[in-house]
């Protein structure tokens, strides 16, 4: 079974109690993210959008989050984490650097832009630049490893996981404003939240998850 939350969409919630305007206006802003890039180059672009294929495959049989979209946004609208390691730059200035510096690899280890690699030789240089083994050119003074951990896992898994597909997909209400939730026990839920399917009683759970309040 791999619909775990069959007929569930949190986005049938947009205009019920679980939801107030403002959590409207930020979940419409995702959704209505430009998929062009406003911040990198359109090469280092689609260099990124292959990267995401990578590291976050998504489903076939729906459309696919805009990894690439999102991180570009973060990046356009200086969204900022609120921290920053000592070795690495500015989180835009980092992700230049680390998209060039995965082109370099590619162009040294395969004679070939990153994009048109296969996916196992572009799996082939992520892993290079996780173990560290990537340095100097475009990356300049920045750890290969530091970027991979902390910048370019952190930013893809990110937006995924605050995108309402990945909610449905795991079952999730969304922000609890105003509603909240009140059954905060383990194997409990409120009423309008996700009914998980377990084998067997799909059918039930598609029923529960017809109720959205």
């Amino acid at each position: 079974m791999t619909d775990r939350y069959p007929g569930y969409d949190v986005l049938a919630k947009r205009r019920t109690p679980s939801w107030n305007e403002p959590t409207r206006q930020v979940v419409n802003r995702r959704l209505a993210v430009p998929r062009e890039p406003r911040y990198l180059t359109p090469p280092l672009f689609t260099v990124l959008d292959a990267v995401c294929q990578r590291i976050l495959p998504q489903p076939t049989d729906r459309p696919p989050v805009p990894l690439a979209a999102l991180v570009d946004d973060k990046l356009f609208t200086g969204l900022q984490d609120g921290f920053r390691y000592a070795r690495m730059p500015d989180q835009g200035e980092a992700w230049r650097r680390g998209l060039a510096g995965l082109e370099e690899a590619a162009e040294a280890h395969y004679r070939l832009c990153f994009v048109k690699l296969s996916g196992e030789q572009q799996d082939d240089i992520l892993r290079r630049m996780e173990r560290g083994e990537l340095s100097g050119g475009a990356l300049g003074d920045m750890p290969a490893t530091l970027f991979f951990e902390h910048r370019l896992i952190l930013d893809i898994v990110t937006v995924y996981y605050a995108h309402p597909t990945a909610w449905s997909e795991m079952g999730y209400g969304g922000p609890a404003s105003p509603r909240g939730y009140v059954r905060m026990g383990l194997d409990r839920r409120d009423p309008w939240e996700a009914a998980e399917a377990h084998d067997g009683d799909e059918t039930k759970a598609r029923l529960e998850n017809g109720f959205v309040g």
